[in-house]
């Protein structure tokens, strides 16, 4: 894992996983054939750039994606990425990493956002897919400054787009990527010498350049397909949003055969002001046109107050709807939590603070939910 400075460094990006308890071991997928990522038996035999797709990627794909979501379900291709039955692992490592292209970076918070978020669109030419929920290794350029003559380390980002990338084609990936910075305690000055090397290289790129992938990677957090009409409840901080968009394109944007969502996901997110909302419109038209189907909760501690008058953080928003998540649990929905390994104290806390009200054992609880395959975490 991969936070290039310390101390009071603004966290990095969908620095995507330590690992943590609730592993899936695999995620049911429809389909007849049986295709094999590791052979590799439909990659493209030209990696070049065609003109065509730089000038459609390049004309603002996440943009008129997020349009796509308040317009009919959007036909993707190609439909064998469905046939796999098993998600593609480890395909490029750190020692022959995948060569992809920038197609576009764009900064996705408002200006009085602490920080900057960007979306990074990546072309991989369809060399190395994935599945939403897994995530991709970036091997920044330059030396490792603790290995001089050695390369840098990979740093892992959760992707944050479906198998089939922004364009809807199976040939981008995106990620969700906050730039990381290092203020000096003493001075609170910016010191440039510690800043997040992957990080400002990916908010930095520009269209064209070269970036050094590995990957895809993670079993922690695919999305379970095997009943179309589970229960999803998604718990962000920042950053840690990047898989659940996937989950939500896939479900509410994208025109799949073999997943038709009829259940309900509903995402909380908690963010510093309404500057720091990731994706918004997005998840919003979700709202308009599947009200039934889609919950979205905003947690936002520099604007509001929890009910002890305190800043309002994510797990203050669970404690709210408390009642109705429990419930939710015992009906076998699936809960998932991405971002900051801060969040999870309170959350947890939280959580056993409840269960106890309720006259439960939290971690008699926690333990089922574990050996039922529902509790999925990953945090960095």
């Amino acid at each position: 894992m991969a936070s290039a400075a310390l101390g009071t460094q603004v966290a990095a990006a969908a620095l995507a996983p330590v690992g943590s308890d609730g592993f899936l071991k695999g995620s049911s997928r429809k389909g007849n054939n049986s295709l094999n990522f590791r052979s590799k038996p439909w990659v493209g035999k030209s990696l070049a750039w065609e003109k065509t797709q730089q000038s459609r990627h390049l004309n603002k794909v996440f943009c008129m994606s997020v349009q796509q979501a308040s317009k009919s379900k959007v036909a993707v291709k190609p439909v064998e990425l469905e046939n796999a039955k098993e998600p593609p692992l480890n395909l490029y490592k750190p020692k022959e990493p995948y060569t992809a292209t920038i197609v576009s970076v764009e900064r996705i918070v408002g200006p009085k956002a602490p920080g900057e978020t960007c979306h990074i669109v990546i072309d991989h030419g369809g060399n190395v897919p994935y599945w939403e929920g897994q995530s991709y290794g970036v091997i920044p350029p330059g030396e490792n400054p603790k290995k001089p003559g050695s390369p840098n380390t990979v740093r892992l980002y959760s992707i944050a787009s479906t198998r089939y990338g922004d364009s809807f084609d199976g040939k981008t990936a995106s990620l969700c990527v906050r730039r990381a910075v290092y203020y000096d305690p003493e001075t609170g000055k910016e010191d440039p010498s510690k800043k997040g090397i992957c990080s400002n290289f990916l908010c930095d790129s520009k269209p064209g350049d070269k970036v050094q992938i590995t990957g895809p990677s993670g079993k922690i957090m695919l999305l379970p397909e095997d009943d179309p009409n589970a229960t999803h409840i998604m718990i962000a901080t920042g950053t840690g949003v990047a898989p659940y968009r996937g989950y939500l394109r896939r479900m509410f944007m994208e025109d799949v055969s073999t997943y038709k969502f009829g259940g309900l996901a509903w995402l909380f997110l908690g963010v510093a002001n309404s500057d720091s909302l990731l994706y918004d419109e997005e998840f919003t038209n979700y709202l308009q046109q599947y009200p039934d189907n889609f919950r979205y909760d905003k947690a936002l501690s520099r604007e509001q107050k929890n009910k002890n008058g305190g800043k309002m953080y994510v797990q203050d928003k669970i404690e709210e709807y408390s009642d109705e998540i429990f419930k939710l649990l015992d009906g076998g929905a699936h809960i998932y939590f991405c971002g900051l390994k801060g969040m999870m104290p309170g959350i947890q806390d939280t959580l056993k603070r409840v269960a106890e009200q309720r006259g439960e054992s939290w971690d008699q609880k926690l333990s089922q939910l574990k050996k039922n395959k529902q509790w999925h975490v990953e945090v960095y």
